[in-house]
This record gives C-alpha cells, structure tokens and sequence, in this order.
C-alpha cells in the first residue's frame, strides 16, 4: 500500500495490473466449460429398444460433439497461455477483452449440447449446426481481437518485444480461424455434417501448428 492506502501497480506505468489473477480466473473459467462438455454424455435409461450396446451407439453424436468442443477449448487454453506468457503485465482494456474471450468460451457446452441432439433431427440440425459454428466465430474472432489489441496498442505490456514479423505470424495464425467458422456456419445450412467436417479439419491444424 502506498501512503494514500491505494494498492500498488505491479507494472511500470500507470494502469498495470499483475497479471497472476488473470491467468489463475482464465484458466478456471476454462476448466469448468470444458467440463461441463461431459454432462452432454448421459447414461441411457435402463429398458427401451435394444440392447445397452445399441443405445450407447446411438448417442455417437453427443461422443462427436464432446470431442471436438473439448479439442477446440483446449486449444484456446493452449493459445491463451501462450498469449499472456509474453506479457509482464495487463490493464483494464485487456482485461474487458479477456472477460468478453470468457464469456464466449462458457458458451460452448450449450452450443455443443445444442448441436448433438439436433444433430441427425430433419428438423432443427442445419440450424443447430449454424449455431455451434457461430459460437466458434465469435470466440475466434474476439481471441483475434485480444491479440491484435495486445501487439497493436498495448506493447508496452509485453515482456520482451517483438519484431513486425513475429507479430504478423501471430496474427495471421489467429486469423485463420474467423473466416473457417464462416465457412462452417455457411455450410450448416447444406448439412450439419460438412460444418462438423471444417471444424474437424481446424482442430487439426491448431493442433499440427505449434502455438506462436
């Protein structure tokens, strides 16, 4: 405390906070959305057609869905972790932004949720399919947005600089995922499977792609 009985700033300018409760707020946050996917895997009720075996195999959709969500918030953990290692500090632009990255991510179990019980429906799928790829687009889209307002404008919060190439490859690396989510969304309305398909083959190259 300083002699005013204000606290004092970790960083060293006016505006800079510590950025520990950040990283220890995000990644719980993240810990209770991605498990909150496993609730969408329920227990078949005991009777009914079939055997045990045939009702376990048809909820494949719920299975699809928890993979692929749990893969896609794992990356976004991954990515977020990288980011706020190369900062020293944050002040409150990114942390607005990182509470708005939050709460998009804890949206995802019920677009996940949403997606695999509407998935093989006539009606409803291509909807629920367009919806599941939205909540990836704006997610994607606002992680893009807390990066390029990091090394745009706020880099003297970074810990070490950068030079313009490395933060274009950031930059371009992040950017990757909005248009792919659009793309998703568009193709859920064909059929719920290709927007599955995009966000499949995105998983994959985030995951193939080391995090910069």
């Amino acid at each position: 405390m300083n002699g005013r009985g204000a606290p004092r700033r970790t960083g060293g300018f006016a505006g800079a906070f510590g950025k520990g409760r950040v990283e220890a707020f995000s990644d719980g946050v993240m810990a209770v959305a991605i498990t909150l996917l496993v609730l969408d895997l329920r227990v078949p009720e005991p009777g009914g057609t079939g055997g045990l075996g045939h009702r376990l195999a048809a909820l494949w959709p719920n299975y699809l869905a928890y993979v692929i969500s749990f893969v896609a918030i794992g990356i976004l953990w991954i990515n977020h972790h990288t980011m706020l290692r190369r900062l020293r500090d944050v002040d409150h632009s990114v942390l607005v932004l990182n509470l708005l990255l939050l709460l998009c991510i804890v949206v995802l179990p019920f677009t996940t949720a949403l997606l695999s019980s509407y998935l093989v429906e006539e009606d409803g799928g291509r909807l629920a399919a367009v919806v599941y790829a939205g909540s990836f687009l704006v997610t994607s889209a606002v992680f893009l947005a807390l990066q390029f307002h990091i090394l745009a404008h706020r880099r003297r919060l970074l810990r070490e600089p950068l030079t313009g190439a490395e933060r274009r490859t950031i930059l371009r690396r992040a950017a990757a995922a909005p248009p792919a989510y659009l793309v998703a969304g568009g193709l859920g309305l064909v059929t719920p499977y290709l927007t599955l398909a995009v966000c499949v083959a995105m998983g994959l190259f985030y995951l193939a792609a080391p995090p910069r």
